[in-house]
């Protein structure tokens, strides 16, 4: 059998944003995925369905992975023919284990490439708004481990050097051992009140910046808990202006946002919170279950040059019919004699991938002013309307269109359905006050969350409600669920943008 070929490839330092291009690529194509402690979950979501996903987490503390056992599931993997993704935090050449990964493969036979990723210092640093060099006082920087091999006899770091050196000094995974870093630093000459920062958890929602003199970093960490994965740097440059931490200064951050919709909706809105600097919390409380195999929804599909107007309400709906023209070979064409209403720019941006420009918007985004707008904009009285939309979407949509003299083809594309899933997580963490906002986008979220967990849980433990609509709101205040926001624009920016708003209030009153 013909090897495989192994990838050791970087995935960055924590934001899965921060990913490469050709990294996503491999990943796309990979046959196996090995990927260590470090590397943010959600980049698993680019492995092909098939793909094998194996973790080895390589960091301290109980059961690290041994490395010998990982390079030889390496070995055997790529023995296999298979095309292995060895996806490591950070830059896989810096303070890691590929050099003898690489050997591994070398010895054995087996191809292999190093792909490079962002390395952990220089997105701390840039998630700070810290200038490792800087042209007028700075034109050198200096990285070194602060974890060693296990079993050396003597370190390896110079800390007379170090103490010399007049630029930036950046240790990876020091942290545990800042306390006798600092200590060793300051006994080789180096100034006891050198500017200091600890960033831990870089470029993720749960960024932690600590700064303080050199001799007094490791006790301000210690009062504050600071824990691994961390990054230091010492030197001028961890003195930074405060305006430039624009990471930590985004209107979200550090807030705790539960997104309730189906998996594909709430990577969607996940992208919107993490845009603006919030934590995603992404609990699928539905699932979308595709109806076009019905044999009179197949009849509509067959026949969409006989409708006059096509309306579609979701993205759900856009998606499921699409899917359900190519498996009956047509495509966009089979719109060609019809015009096109939609609700929402999701709806609208989902409809021109698909190559269609809706030609009827509401300006405001229900399904009520849909049916008026539509009625003033032109004459629906004896015309052909297909709704292309959710089997469980209220009628008042429908009626409107039928008052107004339409001949009307309700039908239901899709479902919706509650997702059966275990919340204890979720709802261990609403107990310890550890969840912000709560989030809805339709009444179906409402009703499957609320299925799982009581709505008094929210109440009691202060959690901050948003809606994106006022049928959203309304199903809420039936459970007795009190909204803290509703979106002014009834779409996913419309809804992250009363989050900003109500986080700006709360900014007012602290100052």
């Amino acid at each position: 059998m013909k090897y495989g070929k192994v990838y050791l490839v970087g995935a960055g330092p924590g934001d899965s944003r921060l990913i490469t291009l050709r990294a996503v690529e491999l990943i796309k194509a990979a046959d196996c995925v090995i990927y260590d402690g470090l590397v943010n979950p959600a980049l698993l979501r680019y492995a092909p369905p098939a793909a094998e996903l194996i973790s080895v987490r390589k960091r301290t503390g109980p059961n690290p992975a041994n490395q010998q056992t990982v390079n030889e599931l390496i070995i055997e993997k790529a023995r296999r023919g298979k095309t292995v993704v060895r996806l490591k935090g950070g830059d896989p050449g810096m303070f890691g284990r590929a050099p003898e990964e690489a050997k591994q493969c070398a010895d054995a036979g087996i191809d292999f490439e190093i792909i490079p990723g962002v390395t952990a210092a220089l997105a701390a640093a840039a998630y700070c708004g810290i200038f490792l060099t800087d042209r007028d006082y700075n034109s050198q920087v200096m990285f070194v481990t602060g974890h060693e091999a296990a079993g050396k006899e003597e370190s390896n770091i110079d800390f007379e050097l170090l103490a010399k050196f007049a630029g930036s000094i950046v240790f990876y995974m020091g942290v545990e051992g800042l306390g006798e870093i600092a200590a060793k630093l300051v006994e080789n000459g180096k100034a006891a009140d050198t500017p200091t920062a600890v960033i831990a958890n870089a470029t993720l929602p749960t960024q932690r910046i600590v700064k303080a003199p050199l001799n007094r970093i490791a006790a301000e960490c210690d009062s504050q808990q600071v824990k691994a994965p961390a990054m230091i740097i010492i030197g001028q440059a961890a003195e930074s202006d405060a305006r430039f931490n624009w990471f930590m200064n985004q209107p979200l951050f550090g807030q705790n946002i539960v997104t309730t919709r189906d998996i594909r909706g709430n990577a969607v809105f996940a992208e919107n919170i993490l845009a603006h600097g919030g934590n995603p919390i992404q609990f699928d409380s539905i699932e979308i279950k595709d109806l076009t195999g019905d044999e009179e929804v197949q009849t509509v599909l067959q026949n969409m040059d006989g409708f006059d107007w096509i309306i579609f309400t979701s993205a759900n709906g856009v998606r499921a019919t699409f899917e359900a023209l190519d498996t009956l070979g047509k495509d966009a064409r089979s719109f060609a004699q019809a015009k096109v209403a939609c609700i929402g720019s999701e709806t609208t941006a989902c409809l021109a991938q698909f190559g269609i420009k809706a030609d009827f918007l509401p300006t405001v985004y229900t399904s009520d002013q849909l049916a008026e707008q539509l009625a003033r904009h032109t004459s629906v009285e004896n015309k052909k309307i297909a709704l292309l939309r959710s089997a469980a979407a209220p009628k008042n949509l429908a009626d409107a269109l039928t008052k107004s003299g339409a001949i009307v083809a309700d039908v239901g594309v899709y479902t919706v359905e509650p997702r059966k899933g275990e919340p204890t997580g979720l709802i261990e963490q609403i107990k310890a006050g550890k969840i912000d906002w709560l989030t809805f986008t339709s009444p179906s979220t409402v009703k499957a969350f609320f299925t799982q967990i009581r709505p008094d849980l929210i109440s009691t433990r202060g959690v901050k409600v948003a809606s994106i609509g006022p049928v959203t709101t309304e199903q809420l205040k039936k459970l007795g669920v009190n909204v803290t926001t509703q979106a002014r624009t009834h779409t996913i920016d419309g809804l992250t943008d009363a989050l900003i708003k109500e986080s700006d209030k709360e900014s007012e009153i602290a100052d």
